[in-house]
């Protein structure tokens, strides 16, 4: 080995301890004698010290090295200097004196920066993957992501699952997207697909008498990039005989629950998981994944709107659809500006305007009481209902949709993302 520590693993109880290191040189700061640089390895950083009266060869190299060349240092753990702790490391009450060093590689100026988390171009950090890599966010990443699929191994493994790898050169099934087609050389003119998931194989296993099975499985599917779509991707796949529904949904919710404890603690959440229909979520959020860490529950006004005398309204309920609408906090005060950003925004999603309403007064019936386009058509008594409806406060801004019921929630959903992504409403810990 090269090392004899990893770079992130030293601390007070190896003080006087002669150790090797080897990473990357992650800053470098001369000081016009002696040179301390950060080295860096998986595990984390080291501050090491080349000092030329005690060893002017290893000072003369850390004096030519630079940001990214990577070392192998050996040397003298000791504590650091009074008052030169760094809490903000593992490592930060000691420092390596340097004996010896010696050059293992050496490195150009990469192109971005890999020593600070900065923004850099998506093509910029394909083209220098490997750097990329070195960076701590992508470092991170990859690391969790081991934790998550060691953690499910673990689990599934104690509640009897047999772990089995299915093919991913099969024959072309019909399936909800198209298949990737692999062309055969032996059998001229015929096709192998890759496996959008391992439906059918699974249930074979299942025929087959294994009756708890899982694998970490890559999926394909040649359909169009969006956000939350890729061509390929990597799901945990299970199957079970002999359960019910319930089985499977508190196998997932345990599964899922001991997952964020242990790998993931600074995370909480709810515990049981609620369960909620599909045309509950659809009517309250306007998605079928809803974020539940912030109100702005979405309310249906059609049936006080039908009484108003705000044309628009009226029509849209006379015609079969619905008025439906959520309450912004704070936002009253927003500019005509602002409030017709949120209108092209709603005409962007697909409807045919946004109506907002600020509530600047409790007392309904007050002239200022209200900022809105629409004020002059609606009385105090249709704004009382809909704040009541909305659950809005003073000071809200309510925003409020006339269209088909399908429009309505799919609007109103996404103006209920923004509106949470601008007011910072949604707990990033939950």
């Amino acid at each position: 080995m090269l090392k004899t520590h990893n770079c992130g693993q030293l601390n007070m109880s190896h003080t006087g301890q002669e150790v090797t290191l080897a990473g990357w040189v992650h800053r470098r700061r001369d000081h016009g004698g002696l040179i301390f640089m950060d080295l860096r390895d998986r595990e984390g950083l080291t501050q090491v010290v080349f000092n030329p009266a005690t060893s002017p060869e290893a000072h003369q190299i850390a004096s030519e090295a630079r940001p990214e060349f990577v070392l192998q240092v050996e040397g003298l753990v000791q504590r650091r200097p009074q008052g030169t702790d760094n809490p903000k490391i593992p490592t930060g009450q000691i420092e390596v004196m340097a004996q010896r060093v010696r050059v293992l590689n050496t490195s150009k100026t990469p192109p971005f920066y890999i020593n600070e988390e900065t923004e850099v171009e998506e093509p910029l950090r394909l083209k220098y993957r490997y750097l990329d890599l070195r960076r701590s966010r992508m470092k991170e990443n990859i690391l969790l992501r081991h934790r998550v699929i060691r953690f499910m191994r673990d689990f599934l493994d104690a509640q009897g699952f047999v772990e089995v790898e299915t093919p991913i050169l099969i024959k072309s099934t019909p399936e909800g997207a198209r298949d990737y087609l692999v062309p055969s050389r032996l059998s001229a003119g015929k096709f192998y697909a890759l496996p959008q998931s391992p439906q059918q194989l699974k249930q074979i296993l299942m025929v087959g008498g294994i009756e708890k099975y899982y694998q970490i499985a890559r999926c394909f599917r040649d359909e169009d990039l969006r956000a939350d779509r890729q061509p390929e991707f990597t799901q945990l796949d299970l199957e079970m005989s002999f359960v019910e529904q319930e089985d499977i949904l508190r196998l997932t919710e345990n599964l899922f629950s001991a997952l964020v404890k242990v790998v993931a603690p600074q995370f909480r959440f709810l515990k049981p998981f609620p369960r909620l229909r599909y045309s509950d979520v659809m009517e309250r959020y306007g998605s079928d994944k809803p974020d539940l860490r912030y109100g702005m529950e979405m309310a249906d006004l059609s049936d006080i709107a039908a009484d108003s005398e705000f044309q628009v309204f009226r029509g849209a309920v006379a015609s079969g659809g619905v008025v439906k609408g959520f309450a912004a906090p704070g936002c009253a005060h927003y500019s005509r500006k602002e409030t017709d950003a949120l209108i092209q925004m709603a005409k962007d999603y697909g409807a045919k305007g946004l109506v907002t309403v600020g509530i600047l007064e409790e007392d309904l019936s007050h002239p200022s009481a209200v900022h809105s386009v629409a004020a002059k058509h609606l009385t105090p008594e249709v704004l009382q209902g809909m704040v009541q409806l909305t659950g809005a406060k003073t000071g809200a801004l309510l925003l409020i949709v006339a269209d088909r019921k399908d429009v309505a929630n799919e609007v109103l959903g996404r103006l209920r993302q923004e509106m949470a992504h601008r007011l910072g409403l949604a707990d990033p810990n939950l």
